[in-house]
């Protein structure tokens, strides 16, 4: 009896470790999806992942550390996203974030983007090259894929270079991904600026890297709280002005919206002062 039971407890401490060793190393092949994608000298992309569904609006996410991918004037370089056919589909900045006179730089930016089919696409990225010289040039190409959207139109509103008011802010219609939820469809395209074919006409008011924390609309009243860097260095009534002005605007484009309430940490009274 003795000898069954020692024969039958080393059999299952053997399927035991079977076990756990397959369970092991499907878990390590799962895991692999949170390793950074193939990459060059000089560059990481950590999100999105090679071959990746991806949606919009799109946070691109990486790193620069050498090898010809520097800061300059708080960016590291641009991005483009294109479809199968070689269309450009969206294009960004890559900012820094913080400072950016160092050899390794975390930088991100957001895509706006609409694809009509499903199909594949890639990003583009290519590095800051002050110098001009076309031998610095590097360029990274990551493969994604495209989904089919379903689209809608929305209003943002930016300043415009030789508009001397204020509050004086241009509407650019965009062509967004369909939502049960316009208004913040909206805000999230205001926060992502002018596209960079409309750098040299239009501008913003707002920060880089603030982030919608909320949004309520109730009996014609939109409050709507952001993040801290909706208020960091922000100096002057006039730009505090259009700050307000732009977001106000891309808000009551929509009938449900007669006034906005704007906050910063759930704090109403003390932001956003000249």
């Amino acid at each position: 009896m003795k000898r069954l039971y020692l024969i039958f407890s080393i059999v299952l401490c053997l399927s035991a470790l079977v076990f756990f060793s397959v369970m092991s190393f499907f878990s390590s092949k799962q895991n692999t999806g949170n390793q950074p994608p193939v990459q060059i000298e000089g560059i990481s992309v950590f999100y999105p992942k090679a071959e990746e569904v991806i949606s919009s609006p799109l946070g691109v996410v990486g790193v620069v550390n050498g090898g010809g991918w520097i800061g300059f004037e708080g960016q590291v370089g641009t991005v483009k996203l294109e479809d199968e056919d070689g269309n450009e589909l969206a294009s960004g900045i890559l900012k820094a974030k913080g400072e950016w006179m160092q050899e390794v730089i975390n930088f991100e930016t957001t895509l706006s983007f609409v694809s009509q089919k499903e199909q594949n696409g890639k990003l583009i990225f290519y590095n800051e090259n002050p110098s001009g010289e076309e031998e610095r040039n590097k360029t990274f190409v990551l493969p994604i894929k495209l989904p089919k959207m379903e689209t809608m139109q929305v209003s943002v509103f930016f300043g415009k270079y030789g508009e001397d008011e204020c509050e004086n802010v241009s509407e650019i219609k965009r062509i967004v991904q369909k939502t049960q939820t316009p208004a913040r469809s909206a805000l999230e395209e205001l926060l992502i600026g002018p596209y960079i074919k409309e750098n040299t006409e239009y501008f913003t008011n707002i920060n880089s890297g603030v982030k919608i924390q909320s949004l309520i609309i109730e009996n014609g009243v939109a409050k709507v709280d952001f993040s801290k860097e909706l208020d960091e260095n922000v100096a002057g009534s006039c730009r505090v002005l259009g700050i307000r002005e732009q977001i106000e605007k891309t808000l009551k484009q929509f009938a449900t919206v007669q006034s906005v309430v704007i906050s910063i940490d759930g704090e109403v009274d003390e932001i956003l002062q000249p």
